[in-house]
């Protein structure tokens, strides 16, 4: 269904001021959270105290 098939009563717009992106900004936080997290566990778990490894 093309958006010019659907009648104009049938759609409306979305102001720039009711567009509440909440949804997308919990993902992003999440994201850096978990990224925030392996870097903590890289960090701390597998490079401290353990000298240079060279595998191969």
């Amino acid at each position: 269904m093309f958006e010019s098939e659907v009648p104009e009563r049938e759609t409306e717009s979305v102001d720039h001021d009711a567009f509440d992106p909440v949804g997308t900004g919990l993902l992003l936080v999440l994201y850096f959270v978990v990224i925030s997290l392996l870097w903590l566990f890289m960090y701390f778990i597998e490079f401290l105290g353990n000298g240079p490894s060279v595998v191969g």
